[in-house]
């Protein structure tokens, strides 16, 4: 080999090895870096996870369906959070590509990216409540039926503790049973418009909702009982001023004939198609049922009650307040009565928000 050649062979296995050491050094930096975390989920997974052969609700009845249903939401490895709201409420906690116009999320503007409810920051789980729809006949089943699905949700996603158990009107009562019957597996509440007890009044509302539904249901137009049921049932979720507000105008030309506020309430019932007659009567036996032994809860508690709200008395929740071993009482003034947490989109994000982040 002429001598230029072999020069020339030598610089070549140089930087052979140089390029080498480059790409070997490159490869363990690349392994030191930390991992990029993965994008928070903001579309939603839904879980699924199979009811036990032997569970029985309280009541000794067994749920027909097979499994019961949530969906999660945010990053895989953040602080859970479980979300709850009314009986319609379900796993869609706000837009996305399976909400609509006519059903959107049942939290917009408190739950999303950057919202109080932030779900970059949170891991949370909306529920389905049950019994499914359509339910082949009425359950009875309690707050604390309910509280030990979550538990089987959580258990079933490797979830030990949640950071916080976030409801309103029913889940909030929920959130309430979830705490008294796991007191070692939350941290905190937030509970709005939900106290220990059903209050009598409300069960007398309630009582005649289910004579209605019943009513209907037994002379073949379950949909006009389903209608009557939830005008009488939009009386008590609005408070007398917003009614004064909004209704107090002149008598209609006859007796017969509806006045104004009976036409708002005749649409709101007319265009209600949430449920059927058997579930509503299950799901509004079970806010009657509820009953909570708040000195068993160790969690601490942000309560947040309504002046006008004619379900959940002030009075009711002043007493929850004085009962639980720590809480934070929030007087949340509102016009909309019981369904303020739907209608007062920024007072109720700074309650969610102070429950999340305040000490």
């Amino acid at each position: 080999m002429r001598l230029c050649e072999a020069v020339a062979c030598s610089r070549l296995v140089t930087m052979s090895e140089a390029l080498l050491r480059d790409l070997t050094n490159m490869n363990e930096h690349l392994q030191t870096l930390p991992a990029t975390p993965t994008p928070p989920d903001l579309v939603g997974t839904d879980i699924r996870v199979p009811i036990p052969a032997d569970f029985r609700l309280q009541s000794g009845m067994k749920l027909e369906q097979p499994d019961v249903v949530a969906r999660f939401y945010g990053p895989e490895t953040a602080p859970v959070v479980v979300a709850a709201g009314g009986i319609s409420a379900g796993r869609v906690l706000f837009a996305k590509e399976d909400a609509t116009d006519a059903a959107p999320g049942w939290w917009e503007g408190v739950a999303g990216p950057g919202e109080a409810l932030d779900l970059n920051r949170y891991r949370v789980l909306s529920i389905e409540f049950a019994p499914r729809l359509p339910a082949s006949h009425i359950y009875t089943i309690t707050t604390h039926d309910q509280a030990r699905l979550v538990k089987l949700l959580l258990d079933h996603a490797g979830v030990q503790r949640i950071f916080s158990f976030i409801g309103a009107s029913y889940g909030a009562m929920i959130g309430l049973a979830f705490a008294e019957l796991y007191p070692d597996d939350v941290d905190r509440l937030c509970i709005i418009s939900a106290a220990h007890r059903s209050h009598p009044m409300a069960t007398a509302f309630r009582g005649l909702q289910r004579r209605l539904l019943k009513f209907g249901a037994d002379n073949g137009k379950p949909a006009e009982g389903i209608s009557l049921a939830r005008q009488l049932a939009m009386t008590t979720y609005r408070s007398d001023a917003e009614f004064s507000e909004r209704f107090d105008g002149n008598p209609p030309n006859a007796a017969g004939q509806d006045y104004v506020v009976c036409q708002y309430l005749r649409a709101r019932g007319d265009a209600y198609s949430a449920t059927d007659v058997n579930r509503w009567i299950s799901m509004s036996d079970s806010l009657d049922r509820h009953r909570v032994d708040a000195r068993k809860i160790k969690a601490k508690v942000w309560l947040a009650a309504v002046p006008t709200d004619r379900l959940v008395p002030y009075g009711d929740m002043k007493l929850l307040h004085e009962t639980l071993k720590d809480s934070i009482f929030i007087d949340f003034p509102s016009l909309y009565g019981h369904d303020a947490f739907l209608k007062e989109i920024k007072l109720v994000s700074e309650i969610v928000r102070s429950s999340l982040e305040d000490s």
